[in-house]
């Protein structure tokens, strides 16, 4: 009797954990890049979890997108978001300076999911991406928009301009430090006409963000701030 009273707790404490779990991380749909291992993602779970944090919104299923995330005003930043996508069992690929992919880092870079590129102009950078989007069958480019931790004066265009050049939609993500969330605001299809779908994007993220350093906020991002 007290080994079947084990084994309940045990399998009662494992569903417990994994529904309490699942309400605070949406399940990853079939068809978005995965990594990670179950222990893996459990482990970024718990120790994002154990922080107050959650991931709020469905994840799109879609193979192929550009995903961006804002604001980004703090280093600290990347570790919320390195603790979300890992409790996901999310592959991001981002992008890196090519000089960087020279031994030893070449090989740690290439496992961390960096792709490298030559950074000596916009045009052409969008070119060397599109080409990698389109040697794989599912892969997620991840971007921050502004550009910089501290304030930025305008939205970068790149992510839009790769995104529409590649023929693949826009998934949105957003920090609400204030309410420690970080918010999957659904995707977009670029038109074409940037600075309308801007806007439009925009539109996705007003009351579902605020940042670590209200100071440092772009001010494009700045203007979608609910006042009192």
């Amino acid at each position: 009797m007290q080994q079947l009273s084990s084994a309940f707790n045990i399998v009662f404490s494992r569903y417990y954990i994994s529904e309490f779990m699942s309400q605070y991380f949406p399940d990853l749909p079939p068809l978005v890049p995965q990594r990670g291992t179950a222990y893996s993602r459990a482990l970024c779970k718990k120790i994002f979890l154990s922080q107050g944090w959650k991931v709020v919104g469905d994840i799109p299923n879609l193979p192929k997108a550009v995903a961006i995330i804002s604001p980004h005003t703090s280093n600290i930043d990347g570790w919320y978001g390195f603790l979300a996508i890992g409790g996901l069992g999310l592959k991001v690929t981002v992008l890196g300076k090519d000089t960087l992919f020279k031994p030893p880092f070449k090989a740690i870079l290439d496992w961390a999911g960096l792709i490298p590129v030559k950074r000596e102009s916009a045009h052409g950078l969008t070119e060397q991406v599109v080409a990698t989007i389109q040697q794989h069958d599912k892969i997620w480019i991840g971007m921050a928009p502004e550009g910089t931790r501290k304030q930025a004066e305008k939205i970068k265009s790149g992510f839009y301009h790769i995104a529409h050049a590649a023929g693949i939609p826009i998934v949105m993500f957003a920090f609400d430090y204030d309410h420690k969330i970080i918010y999957s605001l659904g995707s977009f299809t670029p038109t074409g006409h940037y600075q309308q779908d801007l806007e439009k994007i925009m539109q996705y993220y007003v009351g579902h963000f605020s940042p670590k350093n209200p100071d440092w906020l772009a001010k494009p991002l700045q203007k979608l701030v609910k006042k009192d």
